[in-house]
């Protein structure tokens, strides 16, 4: 009874570190997404204003938008790297940013050292 008893709570010991592993990375994940959200939208606030006779339009560069990010990132905390800033358009600005995930805890079930990478766009208009 002793032994069964014993291999339970290491069942739910083991149990219990995964689930606290995947937690952890779910929530890595969110951070991510939040922080390449960011930095999307701070790309797209780097646009520059083009006059064309009597009309206006705000235009988007791959060095503005990688600018905008860069400086995002510097003052943010973490060790996110910036893959790819761009705008495929010229109004829209597209981030990719990656970091490395280790879980929390030792657990011989979970793998240790699991990149992950998210990528956001934002648009930039003017009215």
């Amino acid at each position: 009874m002793l032994l069964l008893t014993l291999g339970y709570v290491l069942l739910a010991l083991a149990l219990l570190f995964v689930c606290v592993c995947a937690t952890d990375l779910y929530i890595a994940q969110k951070r991510l997404d939040a922080l390449a959200d960011a930095a999307a939208l701070a790309g797209a606030n780097g646009f520059t204003l083009v006059v064309e006779g009597e009309s206006v339009r705000a235009e988007l560069t791959d060095a503005g938008v990688r600018d905008q990010a860069v400086a995002l990132i510097a003052v943010m905390p973490g060790d996110a790297s910036l893959v790819a800033a761009d705008t495929p358009d010229g109004v829209s600005a597209r981030v990719t940013m990656a970091v490395p995930w280790h879980p929390p805890l030792f657990a011989p079930f979970v793998p240790d050292g699991v990149p992950l990478e998210s990528t956001a766009t934002s648009r930039t208009a003017l009215r």
